[in-house]
């Protein structure tokens, strides 16, 4: 058998490298959990309600760009968020936000670009996705460090003109995973103009963009409107799994301009996996409603003070601004990893999984990722022991 060779370098995803690690040894004490970034909190009852009240639509074939409804909610969202009129037309609803990362690469990067193949820049470390998507349109990715000299995001203007000139896509992730930073007004505007300059489109998954800790994360659809931007530069991404503690209700939506839309839907036609009814239904619900996430969020406020209050004196320690990780630096990630399972239970993520080497360097390789989904008592056991094992 001949098989594609344009995935044979991409590495295994994070959580089985992890569980390759870790798996045959045994733990120190009590398992916690602090690998996944799956929310833990309670999500309203009433969306419960909501999908038995709507069942009956199991039996039908659901919309594949979203309920005129659900759309009209999405967009009602955000001009309520970021005071943007987006028409219904211009959004798009996603089995959750992976699939459109994934798909708007499939459907927008060319073939070539300035008559070369195109480039995909993406920051590292980075959500997998992005490497995947390059991967899939046989673009270049392009792995920009995004380290604590660059705010911890990615400083794509530091790229040669020839280099951008290739750009198809950017992909940022603003509040960003792992590290926490938030791409400001500033920052959007600088990567915008940039992006006009060298003719690319921005991808802005903004998926952690509710879980702050003080005031709202800049959008970047917000400040292309104020700078007039061409309508197709910018396309947001945005999901209720973190938002509203529902991933399993895989509920996102993709927002831009209408032709890059167009294509996108084009595409989800033939290729997509719409959300069912009963889902969509809830969804409608959940984005109208802002009580609970103001309860989320207030829960997630409790948990990054623990953080601080346990870990705020160790040199390098950054508290994060939106997100829900802790981006921590150790000698060595894997070793960290290993030792803190070995000798406490507590499990965590190597930085490095979540990272590309890249000119003879990973950015993750001294850093692990340290969820705090769990409740906050469990926080607190958890990163007590962390402290203790790994700081001394």
């Amino acid at each position: 058998m001949m098989f594609p060779e344009r995935f044979s370098n991409l590495p295994a995803y994070a959580f089985p490298r992890l569980r390759a690690l870790l798996d045959h040894l045994e733990p120190g004490g009590p398992v916690k959990h602090m690998t996944i970034g799956e929310p833990k909190h309670v999500f309203p009852q009433w969306v419960t309600d909501v999908i038995v009240q709507h069942a009956e639509g199991f039996n039908k074939y659901p919309p594949n760009d979203g309920t005129p409804e659900l759309l009209d909610a999405i967009s009602a969202w955000i001009k309520r968020r970021y005071d943007v009129g987006i028409p219904s037309a211009q959004i798009m609803a996603l089995n959750g936000t992976r699939e459109g990362l994934y798909n708007a690469a499939m459907a927008l990067c060319p073939e070539t670009k300035n008559g070369a193949q195109p480039i995909i820049l993406t920051p590292n470390p980075f959500y997998q996705v992005y490497a995947v998507a390059a991967a899939s349109v046989g673009a270049e990715a392009r792995f920009v460090p995004a380290t604590e000299a660059s705010g911890h995001l990615p400083d794509f203007a530091a790229l040669d003109a020839d280099v951008l000139d290739r750009v198809a896509i950017a992909y940022v992730c603003s509040p960003a995973n792992p590290q926490g930073a938030v791409a400001d007004a500033a920052y959007w505007r600088a990567l915008i103009a940039l992006a006009e300059k060298h003719d690319f489109q921005i991808f802005a998954d903004e998926c952690y963009s509710e879980v702050y800790r003080e005031r709202p994360p800049t959008g970047a659809l917000q400040i292309a409107h104020e700078m007039g931007a061409d309508p197709e530069r910018v396309l947001i991404f945005h999901s209720l799994s973190k938002r509203s503690n529902l991933p399993g209700l895989r509920s996102g939506f993709v927002a831009g301009g209408p032709e890059s839309i167009r294509r996108i839907r084009q595409l989800r036609a033939y290729s997509g996996a719409p959300l069912p009814l009963p889902l969509q239904r809830a969804a409608e619900k959940v984005w109208a409603d802002e009580a609970h996430v103001e309860e989320n969020r207030a829960l997630y406020a409790e948990k990054f003070d623990i953080a601080d209050t346990i870990l705020g004196d160790l040199p390098g320690y950054m508290s994060p601004q939106a997100g829900f990780f802790l981006w921590l630096p150790v000698d060595d990630g894997e070793e960290a990893a290993v030792k803190l399972w070995t000798e406490t239970g507590v499990r965590v993520l190597p930085g490095a999984y979540l990272s590309r080497d890249a000119e003879g360097y990973n950015p993750g390789k001294k850093f692990i990722r340290v969820a705090l989904v769990a409740p906050k008592t469990e926080v607190q056991e958890a990163l007590t022991k962390l402290r203790a094992c790994i700081y001394g």
